[in-house]
């Protein structure tokens, strides 16, 4: 050690001395320096042990003693014994075994006694030293299997840098679990070197640091060079004892993740995590997204994402994704799509078909990554990196998308084509403020065609409620597709607009001045039904609207209106948002169909 028995009592007589009096403890020093390492800036970690029963606080005591840092826990042996019952417990999985709690128990076990050594050898006896290295070694080669299968995974789909990145992680648990097996079990990697060199096996000191220095860096990295350094990493790990990491990606499955759900309008697909975050995905990320067959192997799905990529993206029946709890449910996110690939590729230059394949490959990633389909391996369940001492390991949650109007009747505002874009604003809300949007359209054409009537009777204080309620119901959509939801009431409607971003100047002038319109003679409600269309054609166009059917002009437009309103309404139901009116209820019981129309 880099000090001294005597040194270590000083450093603990004067810990002790800051701290309230306490019980007769049993006293190790636990860490790097007990386990041989550490350096004049490593921390000082006394561990106090007490007979009694007593749960003893996680949280430790920091003190500055002579210039150095000292950390001092507490644990009574009942603890230390239910840690110890807890590990063996956990050995047989260890992709669920906690690593605070193989750390907590393996410094104990490496630590190395200042008081109560009777007391001390009496707890580490619950644990023998050999038991340690078997769960430890195990512990660390179930982490380089998964990062090193994940490292194929991102060498298929032609993310490189990351690939590499994996590779080298991969590399490090490998080489850790071979020398947890030979008694070097400190968990901390950066102490690594050391343990290397303390093993006695010069061969594999080597060869492990020639491979962890010719790891190809950059996000440019060449392709053929990170996957020949994959190649390299995967024997090496082989050769250390991990098994299952022969190059056979065939074996490398892409499957549903648990609570994702798929929910078409128009051409746009939304994804939803968890009844939580709604991603939009942009033509050619949805195209890649339907494209995908789950449970087939990765280079079969990457292979048709590639097709859907180039193909055209625009040709989907809007109605294709499953009608009940979303296609993710089933085995093909979307089997209408499935065939996207019999569009010519032959046709594409080399760098096109290069690019495609890119594009399509990092795609695919990104669904990974964000936790909207797994990866599994044939026979061993799902593929779950992690990386030790970070942190923990889980789906993405990129920052989210906002380009007001977040919101539009044929779905969410995306970045781009390839957009897989996290909306700002939780999923029921993104499908009440949709729902909120397609009927305050609805009640628009309504009062249109109320307006209509009126002036036609010469109704004129008729004509101007209804002129009221056509200007309210566009300002609610517009706010709709701003995300608002609940809604600010009618009457503060045209006082709230300052809320929105980027709102035309024109919008609260024009609200204003029709709310405030008289109409007593035919040549003032002409005047108001002019004006009033002009409202809302700029509101529709500022709220993604524009394109929304005439509802009440014919059989067709309803039904596009019904089709319409479906779509988002479905999505309500499911997430369980309050819905726009009652009789919404009814199309979703009709399956999108007028209750009672004919069969």
């Amino acid at each position: 050690m880099i000090l001294t028995d005597g040194q270590l009592q000083d450093l603990l007589d004067k810990s002790l001395a800051a701290l309230p009096p306490g019980p007769d403890w049993a006293v190790v020093l636990e860490g790097s320096i007990a386990e041989g390492f550490g350096n004049p800036s490593s921390d000082i970690d006394f561990l106090l042990i007490g007979r009694d029963g007593a749960d003893l606080p996680t949280m430790p005591s920091l003190l500055f003693v002579d210039g150095r840092r000292v950390e001092i826990r507490t644990r009574s042996v009942r603890q230390l014994a239910e840690q110890f019952t807890a590990l063996e417990a956990g050995a047989g999985r260890p992709g669920r075994l906690s690593e605070d709690l193989l750390n907590r128990c393996q410094r104990l076990l490496g630590s190395h006694p200042l008081r109560g050594h009777a007391l001390v050898d009496e707890v580490k006896a619950l644990l023998p030293a050999g038991r340690l290295r078997e769960i430890a070694a195990g512990w660390w080669t179930h982490r380089a299997r998964q990062s090193l299968r994940h490292a194929m995974a991102l060498d298929c789909l032609g993310e490189g840098a990351e690939a590499a990145d994996w590779a080298r992680a991969g590399l490090v648990q490998a080489v850790k679990a071979w020398a947890a097996g030979r008694g070097e079990t400190y968990l901390e990697p950066k102490w690594l070197s050391l343990q290397l060199d303390r093993a006695g096996r010069a061969d594999v000191r080597d060869r492990y640091w020639a491979l962890e220095s010719a790891a190809p860096a950059g996000h440019d990295a060449d392709a053929d060079a990170v996957h020949g350094y994959l190649g390299e990493c995967l024997a090496f790990a082989a050769a250390l004892g991990v098994s299952g990491v022969a190059w056979h990606p065939e074996r490398l499955t892409v499957e549903r993740a648990a609570r994702v759900t798929t929910w078409q309008t128009g051409e746009r697909v939304h994804v939803i995590r968890g009844r939580r975050d709604v991603f939009a995905l942009g033509e050619r990320a949805g195209a890649v997204w339907r494209s995908l067959v789950l449970g087939t192997p990765l280079p079969a799905v990457l292979a048709g994402a590639r097709r859907a990529g180039a193909a055209d993206t625009g040709a989907t029946d809007a109605r294709a994704s499953d009608a009940g709890a979303g296609a993710a449910d089933t085995r093909t996110v979307n089997a209408g799509t499935a065939d996207a690939g019999t569009a010519d590729a032959g046709t594409a230059d080399a760098g096109t078909a290069d690019a495609e394949a890119a594009d399509a490959g990092r795609l695919v990633a990104a669904f990974l990554r964000y936790g909207l389909v797994r990866l599994a391996w044939k026979g061993a369940g799902t593929v779950t990196p992690a990386l030790p001492l970070a942190a923990p390991a889980g789906p993405v949650t990129p920052p989210p998308y906002s380009a007001p109007p977040l919101l539009s009747v044929r779905g969410a505002a995306v970045s781009g084509p390839d957009g897989i874009d996290l909306l700002p604003l939780p999923a029921e809300r993104f499908a009440a403020a949709t729902m909120a949007l397609v009927w305050s359209n609805v009640v628009v054409e309504n009062a249109r065609e109320d307006l209509d009537g009126a002036l036609r009777r010469g109704q004129w204080r008729v004509a101007e409620l209804t002129s009221r309620r056509a200007v309210h119901a566009a300002l609610r959509g517009l706010f709709s597709s701003h995300g608002v939801n609940p809604l600010p009431a009618d009457t503060d409607l045209v006082r709230r607009l300052s809320l929105l971003p980027s709102l035309p100047g024109s919008v609260r002038g024009r609200a204003e001045d029709l709310l405030g319109r008289t109409i007593a003679s035919a040549g003032q409600g002409e005047r108001a039904r002019t004006d009033l269309g002009d409202f809302v054609a700029l509101v529709r166009d500022t709220a993604g609207a524009d394109a929304f059917p005439s509802s009440f002009d014919s059989a067709d437009t309803w039904r596009a209106t019904l089709e319409l309103g479906y779509d988002w309404l479905r999505i309500g139901t499911y997430l369980g948002a309050e819905l726009p009116l009652e009789e919404a209820r009814d199309l979703i019981v009709s399956n999108g169909v007028q209750p009672h129309q004919a069969a």
